[in-house]
């Protein structure tokens, strides 16, 4: 990890850009020629590790995007726990928005546009709620800097949010495009798309990509074994019953 990669970095780091003028804005009212800050995050692996940030940034008075996959092998943004935790950052203020991987359809843009609006109507209905902006997972070159609008929404790799702004982004664990604080949109007074992924900021300062990675792989595999145990019996029962190793002795 690079960078103070914990919740109390995360508050520090908005601060930081507050005390130079920054103020945060919805990607419908962000202006590129003013010092707006457009707070993003792209939930590619765990819903919980983005309660803290929602958190946070409602103790400092301000709004973010959250986006959602309905297609992962991750989480399941439907069940009870999800969406509770996803009410959660309704309830805190922020938007909950579509987080559309491209990469599982068809290269063609009517068909790229039919699955979003899709995605967008399931993620709607499992929500109740209004998807008015869709966030590219890992997005190709096609995406970056598209013209118009994807399934009749905004999208977050618009020039507008992509080239006329700044863009930072946490992806892989670090800055990759320099620090946020050291952009050149920030130097010359411009709009920054500010891209995180939840999951970088939860844990220790010392902890590299991989102990993160492997600590949430741990947390689901006890969540697996739970669920695995509360709706099979076997399984259950296999549980409870003593080791060859406990007999032993």
């Amino acid at each position: 990890m690079t960078g103070n990669f914990t919740v109390d970095g995360y508050r520090a780091l908005l601060v930081a850009l507050f005390e130079r003028g920054y103020r945060a804005h919805s990607f419908t009212d962000a202006r590129p020629e003013r010092r707006h800050l457009i707070l993003r995050h792209d939930l590619d692996m765990s819903l919980e590790a983005a309660l803290p940030l929602a958190e946070v940034e409602r103790s400092l008075g301000v709004r973010a995007a959250y986006f959602v996959l309905v297609r992962s092998e991750f989480y399941n943004p439907f069940t009870a726990a999800a969406r509770a935790t996803l009410d959660a950052i309704r309830d805190l203020g922020h938007e909950v928005g579509l987080h559309f991987d491209a990469n599982l359809y068809p290269a063609d843009r009517s068909a790229l546009d039919k699955a979003a609006a899709q995605e967008c109507a399931l993620l709607q209905a499992g929500l109740g709620i209004e998807v008015r902006t869709i966030s590219l997972h890992r997005p190709g070159k096609v995406f970056l800097g598209m013209e118009g609008r994807l399934a009749g929404r905004l999208h977050t790799y618009a020039p507008r949010f992509f080239q006329s702004m700044g863009y930072c982004s946490d992806s892989r664990g670090a800055w990759q495009r320099g620090h946020p604080l050291s952009h050149t949109a920030v130097a010359e007074g411009r709009g920054l798309q500010l891209l995180t992924h939840p999951i970088w900021w939860t844990g220790k300062p010392e902890e590299t990509v991989k102990a993160r990675l492997d600590r949430f792989a741990r947390q689901r595999f006890d969540l697996l074994r739970e669920e695995l145990a509360r709706n099979c019996e076997p399984y259950r029962d296999s549980m409870r019953a003593p080791s060859l190793e406990d007999e032993s002795r």
